[in-house]
């Protein structure tokens, strides 16, 4: 079915563009009361996910609610540990918690990996299946998945946190065990962002949420040849890569297979295009807290962004949005995103 509104794939070809398109990470959740209303008849998180109809339902809410120009698929990246032989629990106010980890190479050669770990997703791609269907071509879906490095984090240490130094101590301490569980990541990440894109999914977002807490050195060694094998293996649609915190990385990030690099909100717009060259599209960066400021504070806020990055620019906050953001402030980002216009070009 042919896209309604196709500016968010327009820009991240680099294709020439009237306005920048806005959506945002974590659009599809706590801020819309009609989500709230949905999970609260259910018996938890995993159920949503895991409910193709459910899932889809959410997906489209905040493109009914909001009018962002692109849908990204309800799920979580933890499916993917999950599929591998690894289960989660996600613990109200809490957060993810497995109650095995990986501790040795016995628990890493047990794990599945590769295509039949992708097989164990088929709720997912039924989700997105669906979703297309509903959407009815009026904005393009985004299939996502974490970074292997992010990934591994979790399996390894079981649960979130502030250091993730069990998982760091893996890569210290046991460099070969570790690439082999990066790889094994890896090749599942890839299968199933291959069966995304075949069930449907217009652009592919991976998202590496604990890149910032790698030193560059370690960064460079573990997770930057993971992302460039699946941003490689991603050929029919495109890739964008967000990297929180890794401002240090910007440059090989730049060297990937991908279209668009997102960021966080401590990294200047200018500074970022000048580490990462003209040809790239940037996505991001308004502090999420920014919302909680008045509404005309955040249309304030927003034009001065969208000015400091210019074209070649996929708008979105430098992080997801937070369950307590006000609605308004939302649309007030959204709107003055939709309302501005770049100059014709003769």
């Amino acid at each position: 079915m042919e896209l309604k509104n196709d500016l968010l794939l327009r820009t991240a070809r680099g294709e020439q563009v009237e306005r920048p398109p806005v959506w945002l990470m974590r659009q599809a959740g706590r801020i819309l009361p009609q989500y709230r209303a949905l999970r609260g008849r259910l018996s938890g998180f995993k159920e949503l996910v895991e409910t193709p109809d459910l899932a889809a339902e959410v997906t489209i809410q905040p493109v009914d609610e909001l009018g962002v120009d692109a849908a990204i698929i309800f799920s979580d990246i933890l499916v993917i540990p999950e599929a591998m032989g690894l289960p989660y629990e996600m613990v109200e106010k809490k957060g993810p918690r497995f109650p095995d980890v990986i501790q040795s190479k016995t628990d890493v050669a047990r794990l599945i990996s590769g295509e039949d770990a992708a097989d164990a997703l088929i709720y997912v791609y039924d989700a997105i299946e669906l979703t297309k269907r509903e959407l009815q071509g009026r904005v393009p879906l985004i299939g996502f998945a974490g970074a292997p490095w992010t990934i591994f984090s979790y399996m390894v240490e079981g649960q979130g946190s502030k250091t993730f130094s069990k998982a760091k101590k893996m890569l210290y301490a046991e460099p070969e065990l570790s690439r082999e569980l990066l790889d094994k990541i890896t090749d599942t990440t890839i299968a199933y962002l291959q069966r995304k894109v075949a069930a449907g999914a217009d652009l592919i977002q991976v998202f590496d949420s604990w890149a910032g807490i790698l030193s560059p050195d370690q960064y460079r060694s573990f997770a930057i040849p993971c992302l460039q094998r699946i941003a490689a293996a991603i050929e029919a649609v495109p890739v964008t890569v967000f990297s929180k915190g890794a401002w240090f990385a910007l440059e090989d990030l730049a060297g990937l297979d991908c279209q668009t690099i997102g960021l966080d909100w401590n990294i200047t717009p200018k500074e970022a295009r000048s580490r990462v060259g003209d040809d790239l599209v940037l996505q991001g960066n308004l502090d999420p807290c920014q919302l909680y400021a008045s509404p005309e504070q955040v249309v304030k806020a927003t034009r001065q962004m969208l000015n400091a990055f210019g074209r070649r620019h996929i708008a979105n906050l430098g992080h997801g949005v937070y369950p307590d953001t006000p609605l308004d402030g939302v649309r007030a980002f959204v709107n003055t995103v939709q309302a501005h216009r770049y100059p014709d070009i003769g």
